[in-house]
């Protein structure tokens, strides 16, 4: 059976209000747009430090222009609470190494799998090193991300690594609807594809059969 991780957040925020204190949390980002709703939304509760390790992004300045949105965000959002910043190593054959034999698989399956514990388990490693009381990533605020696989690796890690897992699925509340409309106002970089090579691939091929199919038949 499915969990509704949204009802398990709830909980723990309305333990946290009812206990009076604000934790810290170490927050994965994946990119700007998707932490936008995500800081907005859990600022009131958390003392944040975004986590940005994403070593899946292809090419290299690709994964540079993204590090500068999320930081530009951070400057210009107004939150409750002053959000911190650290930048992870741009390790791209950690990426490659964990996909090796998945190349081919479409986007959403084992290679993607295999890639959010990759992320998450640097966060773990990060949350535990520095005293976090949590960690947790914006992943599931998309819709093509599966929220129960990532739930499942973070509390595995929880176990792992000592430090308490913040359960969501960012994408419930119209959290994902949020995320684009606060893009809309920070006029936010939005990449069309979430970031390896091979979804690149996939979003290439989609936008050509898309163009394909628009092209007007030829009068004969």
């Amino acid at each position: 059976m499915k969990e509704n991780y949204q009802i398990i957040l709830n909980k723990t925020i309305d333990e946290i209000q009812k206990n009076n204190t604000v934790p810290s949390l170490l927050l994965h980002s994946c990119c700007a747009p998707c932490s936008s709703y995500v800081l907005e939304y859990l600022s009131e509760y958390f003392d944040i430090t975004i986590f940005y390790y994403n070593p899946n992004i292809s090419p290299e300045e690709e994964f540079y222009k993204r590090v500068s949105e999320q930081k530009r965000l951070i400057n210009e959002m107004p939150l409750k609470r002053k959000v911190k910043f650290i930048e992870g190593k741009y390790d791209c054959e950690k990426f490659y190494s964990i996909a090796k034999g998945l190349e081919n698989l479409k986007e959403g399956g084992e290679r993607c799998f295999k890639c959010y514990r990759l992320r998450l388990e640097e966060t773990a490693k990060t949350a535990q090193k520095d005293g976090f009381d949590y960690f947790t990533t914006t992943l599931s605020i998309s819709p093509h991300k599966n929220a129960q696989v990532l739930n499942q690796i973070g509390l595995e890690l929880e176990e792992s690594y000592s430090v308490k897992y913040l359960c969501s699925d960012f994408k419930k509340k119209n959290g994902y609807k949020r995320s684009c409309e606060l893009s809309e106002i920070y006029g936010l970089y939005r990449q069309n594809y979430c970031g390896c090579i091979y979804s690149k691939l996939e979003a290439e091929e989609r936008e050509k059969a898309k163009n394909n199919n628009e092209q007007p038949l030829s009068v004969q």
